[in-house]
């Protein structure tokens, strides 16, 4: 089974939660003590080093990151029941909560509170887990470790003859691309507006679960349809 079987609205979503996740990160790496939080591996990092020199405020902070980016994904898991990408899942409402969180902690770092960082990161533990195993491939979009691994080994493969995935090996590209441009957008829109740069990409969650409603509802229309016509 190839990931060629992935439904065609795949790439568009890609890109923009991967848009998304970068522009939240910029801001993170810019605002948020120079800490990313759209992946964990640099927080689990700095914990460790912590650990050397233990400061129950650093390690607060750095525990209740990753912390929180478990609960967020756990969010998702608790939403979605299945494995593979398909319509008609949850997909919307947890956009909207991704959404919900970010515009949480804006207003709380706006405000001066160090713990609107958590928001931030449960945010982004929600979306990597929107992203899906399926025909053994991970796709994700909030960090590229996976995509660029994955995309090497691919390239290994080209270089012995053997065949790709070509959908593949585009999706994982477009993915690349949204969060480079999302890192542009957001590295920008902070030097512009400072925390409330998170308003654009809530903003783009929310017209994300719009346009995935409004697509589902408007094949269940055509179901509908095409099932009244085949009775008549």
């Amino acid at each position: 089974m190839m990931l060629s079987r992935l439904p065609k609205w795949v790439e568009y979503g890609a890109f923009m939660l991967a848009l998304v996740a970068g522009s939240v990160n910029a801001v993170a790496l810019l605002g948020f003590q120079h800490q990313a939080v759209s992946h964990l591996s640099g927080t689990a990092t700095l914990l460790g080093k912590a650990l050397l020199n233990p400061n129950l405020e650093t390690l607060l902070y750095l525990s209740g990151m990753m912390v929180s980016f478990l609960l967020g994904a756990a969010i998702s898991g608790a939403l979605l029941t299945g494995r593979s990408l398909r319509i008609g899942r949850f997909y919307d409402v947890l956009l909207l909560i991704e959404a919900l969180f970010l515009i949480v902690a804006m207003y709380l770092l706006v405000s001066g509170f160090a713990f609107g960082h958590f928001f931030a990161s449960i945010a982004c533990g929600l979306q990597n887990a929107l992203a899906t195993k399926h025909s053994g491939a991970v796709v994700r979009t909030t960090h590229l470790t996976g995509i660029v691994t994955d995309l090497g080994i691919m390239l290994g493969s080209a270089f012995r003859g053997k065949s790709v995935d070509r959908r593949k090996v585009t999706l994982f590209i477009i993915i690349a691309v949204g969060f480079i441009v999302g890192g542009t957008l957001g590295a920008w829109l902070f030097m512009m507006l400072g925390f409330y740069a998170l308003w654009v990409p809530a903003m783009f969650c929310v017209a994300l679960s719009i346009l995935y409603r409004a697509y589902y509802t408007g094949l269940i229309r055509v179901r509908d349809k095409v099932r009244s016509e085949s009775d008549v």
